[in-house]
């Protein structure tokens, strides 16, 4: 292993993979059983980078379902249970995910997730995924009493990683992590293929990519910074 190669630590939804189509489905099932019709797809996916917790709330909010802190405690549990049994249903890597982790792993860097995804459901998604073996450490919103865009969340993954926080990368989609970068003092790359709602490239992240064939090059030019 190159030692002086950073840490790249990746968001999981809408960054890895495009799993709107499997959350937004939870979504809409938990609002079926309730009686009321799905949210619009334009609309349901602007919700997925808030968490599955916030999601649920936001979406029950947006179907006029009324709610308090009890009842959303019962349909989360309803939501993550049908969520784990389809996780993968239609959720997808994107493009050039597996080719870009080959060759930056070959170039000595290695990787970790930090995801506001629960812990449980980020492993067994990346496991379906064929890409779980991969990370060095899989972190989710559970796993520490910190969460994104608390930095102490990034950092911890970092370590429990086995890298160093003055040598990682983050690569997200959204101004969470965008923010969470920034408040640990470390660069980040955004894609904006995400689940921002705001253009990624207005939140000025160090670098910018539209496709994972971009991904070397951008961490190649941070991780030079970073030694310089």
């Amino acid at each position: 292993m190159i030692s002086h190669r950073s840490t790249l630590v990746f968001d999981l939804d809408g960054t890895l993979a495009d799993t709107a189509p499997d959350i937004i489905a939870t979504l809409n099932a938990v609002l079926a059983s309730l009686g009321h019709p799905p949210l619009p797809n334009h609309h349901a996916i602007q919700l997925v980078s808030t968490g599955a917790r916030a999601l649920l709330a936001a979406g029950l909010k947006a179907a006029h379902v009324p709610f308090d802190d009890g009842k959303l405690d019962r349909l989360f549990v309803q939501f993550l249970a049908h969520y784990e049994e389809h996780i993968a249903d239609h959720t997808q890597l994107y493009p050039g995910v597996i080719a870009s982790l080959d060759r930056l792993s070959d170039d000595g860097f290695t990787f970790a997730v930090c995801t506001n995804k629960m812990e449980r459901h980020s492993h067994l998604l990346l496991e379906k995924l064929g890409i779980k073996s991969r990370f060095s450490a899989i972190c989710g919103r559970d796993t520490f009493p910190f969460f994104k865009p608390d930095p102490r969340h990034l950092t911890m993954t970092i370590d429990q990683a086995g890298g160093h926080q003055q040598k990682a990368i983050m690569i997200g989609d959204s101004i969470t992590d965008i923010d969470t970068a920034r408040n640990a003092n470390l660069p980040v790359i955004a894609v904006n293929f995400g689940y921002s709602e705001t253009a990624v490239s207005a939140l000025d992240p160090d670098a910018l990519i539209e496709h994972y064939d971009h991904l070397y090059d951008a961490v190649i030019m941070l991780n030079q910074k970073q030694r310089n």
